[in-house]
């Protein structure tokens, strides 16, 4: 749909393609598997939450950012997923005009946090492996939390210019957006003139806010390296390397597929169809989330610890409540 602003015709509303190759008999396996992928990700995100909440041992620098980094990702997949959700259950992609833009400022929003968070994570392991007597006084929990905040607050800053610029921009085309999602690279194929300089300045800003901190996370896992290397216990030297490992190849995921995908458009060789570069965005966007509360928080020993004990009590209470009636019964 399209209305007249001024002289020429305004898109009112956008249409979430999706998938363009997708038959349509697909379309309820797909909308299953999302909703799935969903549902899983925001429970195994809020039961880190939930245990955090509950348990004060837990509530130190490492485990604040790990909540910041979980309650991130589902703010993320609530914004990203429900409507390509309805698209393939009920045939609903359709997205008012500012209703896109919105999503698109939230998309880029909690892509720009992830990045921030992990460079907070990547600051907080440099700390307490390179100078673990200094740590406790350098990193406390008012200075954790006062970072957190503050990714929380300047994740803000380059979506919302962007998304103001943007919002200057005519659409008076076509209104099918290619994608999973409203994002820059969508709206951008469907832009009215030219607004190469909007879409060089767009990409300058997404290379900055994503490899600034990837640099300063990299050179952080090097020094971390060096001091596991000097180690004298060659338990703690594996058990360091493992979490660094593990890390290294989440961080890995997140930041390496996103330089190809916001790349192509500037290096010919670089060529990916529609449907590869949706399914990559969804493969960075989506798997992180996904298995970061198994990653950060299933292999902690503080949090396993904790998970086991409240096992134990329910069944323990479990026990207890059954325990009157096994007697009524053996009684009669």
């Amino acid at each position: 749909m399209s209305q007249v602003d001024g002289n020429y015709t305004r898109v009112s509303e956008f249409f979430i393609v999706g998938f363009p190759s997708l038959q349509p008999q697909y379309f309820h396996i797909v909308a299953w598997f999302f909703f799935f992928l969903y549902v899983t990700t925001v429970v195994g995100n809020l039961l880190l939450v939930l245990v955090f909440a509950l348990e004060q041992s837990l509530q130190k620098p490492m485990y604040i950012v790990m909540v910041s980094l979980a309650l991130s990702d589902i703010g993320f997949t609530t914004v990203a997923l429900p409507k390509l959700i309805a698209r393939y259950w009920w045939n609903d992609g359709s997205l008012g005009f500012y209703t896109c833009f919105f999503q698109k400022h939230m998309i880029h929003y909690f892509g720009s946090l992830n990045s921030l968070i992990l460079l907070t994570m990547a600051l907080d392991r440099y700390l307490a492996v390179c100078f673990p007597f200094r740590y406790p006084v350098l990193m406390t929990n008012q200075t954790i939390a006062a970072l957190t905040l503050f990714c929380w607050l300047a994740a803000h800053i380059f979506p919302g210019i962007s998304t103001i610029a943007y919002n200057m921009i005519r659409f008076c085309g076509p209104n099918r957006i290619l994608h999973a999602f409203c994002d820059t690279t969508s709206l951008t194929a469907l832009a009215c003139g030219d607004i190469s300089q909007e879409v060089g300045s767009a990409y300058a800003v997404a290379m900055f806010i994503l490899y600034v901190p990837f640099t300063f996370i990299v050179c952080s896992y090097i020094c971390i390296i060096i001091s596991v290397l000097r180690m004298e216990s060659g338990q703690a030297r594996m058990k360091t390397f493992s979490t660094c490992a593990t890390q290294g190849c989440i961080i890995s995921i997140y930041y390496i597929p996103r330089f190809f995908v916001y790349s192509t458009p500037y290096f010919p060789n670089l060529q990916m169809t529609a449907d590869l570069r949706i399914a990559t965005t969804l493969f960075y966007s989506l798997f992180p989330p996904l298995i970061n509360p198994f990653i950060y928080c299933l292999r902690t020993n503080e949090i396993k610890k904790i998970i086991r004990r409240w096992v134990q009590k329910q069944k323990v209470t479990g026990s207890l409540r059954r325990g009157p009636v096994v007697a009524v019964t053996r009684s009669h």
